[in-house]
């Protein structure tokens, strides 16, 4: 029985310390999907804020002084060229014009009376009854007479017109503005505040600006030696509203400003819209959506980058299959994908998924990634 007891001691000791001298298995490397960095021919799309303007934005001013009798309008309303907006009191100009032309008929009597005189004198001095002196002074009066005739037609003329501003027309087609005068109030033509304003919006201009660096690539990709030849090869542009949906309708580049802004170091650009439906008005904001051409770009998927302290980084993977964290330089988007101009180079292989887990130097199983960038990204 002692025996046995020994034998059974001495086997568990030797399996206790079997157990000790035993390692740990090593967890298994995680399998991933990489994908190999290429050249690719891209276009990027960036976002420029803009602001929107009637093709004429005009205020609408009285250019004489009274009480205003009549709006004939109301504030939002479309409006047609020459339709008549208000009415100011028209009794004080009219009675001007009768004035002036009084004075006319006044004028033309007066023409007819010196007209008289010369003839009376004519013959008289022919028949050397009178001195010549008597007729030179009545033909100057004459010539007086004319002139202040021509005199009084302009005054009538200047009545005319006058009067004429008491109906405020409309310049252009388009939609009023707010009515601050009503009915009654008093307006001059020296008011700070215009009567309305006016939109003529068949057409908008989107402005919007490029900084110094934006505008040369942004030149620099068209052909043409001048900026009016770039200009017409310019592709159309795209309009995105406050809500962050596309307009509609394409747009037009037709204009370059002739200098930068030397407070904001950019240059304002100008891109017209058709807008028949009136769907866009004076004063609307925006984002001007404009391609730019890359060649032999570098893109990488947004989903494969971490960002860190206002850095972004991918994970690399080596020879040896291990990853290596590597800070990459973003100059724009393409889709999904940032495009890299520093960081990564073509051939490099990063890891596409898992990256939040992954630490610097960890092995992994790479696997090839399902989605190839040349799939996912914007070809010129």
């Amino acid at each position: 029985m002692k025996k046995v007891t020994l034998l059974s001691l001495i086997a568990l000791f030797f399996i206790s310390c079997a157990d000790k001298n035993t390692a740990p298995a090593a967890p298994e490397a995680p399998q991933l999907p990489v994908l190999s960095i290429i050249n690719e021919d891209v276009t990027t799309e960036t976002e420029y804020p803009a602001s929107i303007q009637g093709t004429v934005d005009v205020e609408i001013r009285p250019q004489v002084s009274g009480n205003l009798d009549c709006v004939l309008v109301d504030e939002g309303a479309y409006v047609t060229k020459g339709q008549s907006l208000f009415k100011i009191n028209e009794r004080p100009f009219r009675e001007q014009l009768n004035n002036a032309l009084a004075s006319l008929h006044a004028a033309e009597a007066a023409l007819i009376n010196t007209q008289l005189e010369v003839d009376k004198l004519t013959p008289l001095v022919q028949n050397k009854v009178v001195s010549d002196y008597q007729l030179k002074t009545a033909k100057a009066s004459q010539k007086i007479a004319a002139a202040n005739i021509e005199q009084a037609r302009a005054m009538v003329a200047s009545a005319r017109i006058n009067l004429g501003y008491t109906n405020v027309k409309a310049p252009v087609s388009g939609y009023i503005g707010r009515l601050p005068k009503k009915q009654g109030s008093l307006v001059s033509a020296t008011d700070i505040e215009p009567l309305t304003t006016l939109s003529d919006v068949h057409e908008v201009f989107v402005y919007f600006s490029l900084g110094e660096t934006d505008f040369i690539k942004f030149k620099s990709q068209y052909a043409g030696t001048t900026i009016g030849d770039k200009i017409k090869n310019l592709p159309p542009v795209t309009l995105i509203l406050a809500d962050n949906n596309a307009y509609a309708k394409a747009g037009k580049i037709d204009m370059v400003d002739g200098q930068f802004d030397k407070t904001t170091g950019a240059i304002t650009l100008r891109a017209t819209f058709p807008n028949a439906n009136g769907t866009l008005r004076s004063g609307n904001t925006g984002k001007i959506r404009l391609g730019i051409n890359h060649d032999d770009a570098i893109l990488v998927p947004q989903s494969a980058t971490i960002e860190m302290q206002d850095k972004v980084f991918v994970f690399t993977l080596n020879k040896e299959n291990k990853v290596n964290k590597m800070p990459v330089t973003i100059i724009g988007k393409s889709g999904t994908n940032y495009l890299i101009s520093d960081g990564v180079k073509t051939g490099d292989q990063i890891v596409l998924s898992g990256i939040d887990k992954l630490q610097e130097g960890q092995l992994i199983q790479p696997q090839k990634a399902a989605v190839e960038v040349a799939q996912i990204i914007t070809k010129k």
